[in-house]
């Protein structure tokens, strides 16, 4: 009997950094359900990667809809019994940017919708899913943040950071930074690593065509986190291989 591939779920799949962190799991042999929002959208990119040879299918989930929560979970139950990698890839940025620093008069809205996508919607399908995480040999969780979640950095004068006071995105990742370095305490002794992963500037709709970074170097950072051995960190903050000061 042929050993069973790794599952790996990836959230916000069907475009950017999402999708290229896909296309490269697949390509180790993994197999990848593709979330999207909208199931079309998901299907139409996971018949790209199909057509280069992976072995990916899409699945329809809105990180923000509980429901969709629980169907994804009893789905990979049913059909795989276990899933190996969750990468919380979807996210949201809804502050003015480029922008002066609007701390003081970002509205209650702007910093709901922020925090429900980027970090209640994460806490919860990630517990949700947790039982199936359990049951792999090596599970392993990947939480997309970004280096402007650095507390550190952004109250340091002169860093990289220091001006891009992007008050509801970036107290959202710091908030994420915060489970990741919560739920990994909980889960140490266990087979399963949590880590925060800066992907860099990436050339996607966010990041704008000004970014630096190309896709396939934007997705090598979760790559890495989903795929650590047994003696790889956990509960860490890292761009590439290199760790960020939360």
């Amino acid at each position: 009997m042929s050993e069973q591939k790794k599952i790996a779920l990836i959230t916000g799949a069907n475009k950017g950094i999402g999708l290229e962190t896909a296309r490269q799991l697949a390509g180790q042999g993994i197999v990848v359900l593709l979330g999207a929002r909208d199931l079309a959208k998901g299907e139409a990119a996971a018949k790209t990667l199909q057509g280069e040879g992976l072995k990916v299918r899409a699945v329809k989930i809105n990180v923000d809809d509980p429901a969709d929560h629980k169907a994804i979970a009893a789905l990979i139950e049913k059909e795989y019994g276990v899933l190996d990698i969750l990468v919380n890839n979807a996210g949201v940025m809804r502050d003015n940017f480029p922008a002066p620093n609007e701390t003081s008069v970002t509205s209650d809205a702007v910093l709901r919708e922020t925090f429900d996508t980027n970090f209640f919607a994460v806490v919860a399908l990630t517990q949700t899913l947790l039982p199936l995480l359990r049951k792999s040999e090596a599970g392993r969780i990947v939480n997309l943040s970004s280096i402007l979640g650095s507390l550190t950095l952004h109250a340091t004068a002169g860093s990289p950071i220091y001006d891009a006071k992007i008050f509801a995105y970036n107290t959202s990742k710091a908030a994420l930074n915060s489970f990741t370095i919560h739920l990994a305490h909980e889960l140490a002794g266990t087979k399963i690593k949590v880590n925060s992963a800066h992907p860099g500037w990436v050339k996607t709709d966010m990041g704008t065509d000004a970014a630096p970074m190309e896709l396939v170097d934007g997705a090598k950072t979760s790559v890495w986190l989903a795929t650590l051995p047994q003696s790889g960190p956990t509960g860490g903050y890292f761009h590439m291989q290199d760790a960020l000061p939360w």
